[in-house]
């Protein structure tokens, strides 16, 4: 009789546990979570597997690592530590609608306006803006965005890395149009292939998967990895985004390096690299989000009118900082609740 009873608490045990385990998560606010989606890999697709191309990384270089479960097929090899990250969790990222992860690593949102242009980061020698497109949720007071595209201006060359529009996702399909100086530039999809231009400085431009992923590098000034997604339906039903069949939003999930900022760099994102910076944003907030969107209001993807501007701007007390790159990329970022994220030297 006792190993029965045994055995019968042990099944109600699995029980529990197994209900637990596959029970659906319920969601009652409309505004999208701070808290990563994790999407189990019910059609049995295996995680994507990256590895450093970059030569000078010898220890690094060609080695292939599965990308993590939190992000079982967007991720990168970050080659100076040799481990996979997250495509959204480090600073530099531009993911989602819209969130950011600082230069100081705190994580905040940046909402915006649907059909208008933003800026992103602001310098002496560069400057970058981002398309917003997106929905109207008549449930909110604001509109749902993505970044459809970037323009970049650094001296009298101009860079645009965009998302084409589809109204159903392949992911066999190139979604990617890339520009230099007003002249496309058509990558052969292949895995690895890299363009280069002649004029200084040098752009570079790295297919980092078949279709829909490359770096983009400008020699001494910054380097951006970027990465075409969709909306998908389950998080489209999770955030209440209600997508249709008629155009699953492709957009753009972009991180950012850069080399030799000045002290005075202004932008949604570039102001978060200032020496002693202080966040606008609540930082420990579910749902930490960035004011000011006048101040960064642009006229084009390509003009350097926003208020923020600082594109030609440096004054003869202002110093360059060569730092700013090495600080942050031996930042390790880990994730916590309310603010997303935070990063550590």
């Amino acid at each position: 009789m006792k190993g029965f009873d045994y055995m019968m608490a042990k099944l109600v045990l699995f029980l529990i546990v197994l209900f637990s385990v596959f029970s659906p998560i319920v969601q009652s606010s409309s505004e999208p979570s701070s808290q990563p989606q994790v999407i189990p890999l019910l059609s049995g697709r295996p995680p994507r597997v990256v590895r450093c191309r970059i030569p000078f990384f010898r220890r690094c270089f060609g080695v292939r690592h599965v990308c993590p479960p939190l992000c079982p097929f967007n991720c990168f090899l970050d080659c100076p530590t040799c481990r996979p990250v997250c495509n959204c969790d480090f600073p530099g990222a531009v993911c989602q609608d819209p969130r950011f992860v600082g230069g100081d690593g705190n994580t905040f949102y940046f909402h915006g306006r649907k059909d208008e242009n933003f800026c992103l980061v602001s310098d002496n020698d560069f400057h970058i803006n981002a398309h917003f497109i997106g929905k109207r949720n008549p449930n909110l007071t604001r509109d749902f965005t993505w970044v459809q595209s970037i323009g970049a201006v650094f001296g009298s060359r101009k860079l645009l890395i965009a998302a084409k529009r589809a109204a159903t996702w392949d992911g066999k399909i190139d979604h990617l149009s890339l520009a230099l100086d007003d002249i496309r530039v058509n990558l052969p999809t292949a895995e690895g292939y890299t363009w280069r231009s002649h004029t200084s400085p040098r752009v570079s431009f790295t297919r980092t998967g078949p279709t829909n992923k490359v770096v983009v590098e400008v020699e001494g000034m910054l380097r951006i990895n970027a990465v075409v997604v969709p909306i998908t339906a389950d998080e489209s039903r999770v955030h209440g985004y209600n997508i249709t069949d008629d155009n699953c939003f492709a957009h753009l999930e972009l991180g950012f390096k850069f080399y030799n900022m000045s002290n005075n760099v202004d932008g949604i994102l570039g102001q978060t690299y200032r020496p002693g910076y202080v966040s606008k944003a609540k930082v420990g907030a579910v749902m930490p989000v960035m004011g000011g969107m006048h101040k960064f209001l642009s006229s084009g993807l390509f003009a350097t009118d926003c208020a923020a501007s600082r594109f030609g701007q440096l004054g003869p007390s202002e110093t360059i900082n060569n730092n700013n790159v090495n600080m942050h990329a031996s930042m390790q970022c880990t994730n916590m609740p309310g603010a997303g994220m935070v990063c550590r030297k």
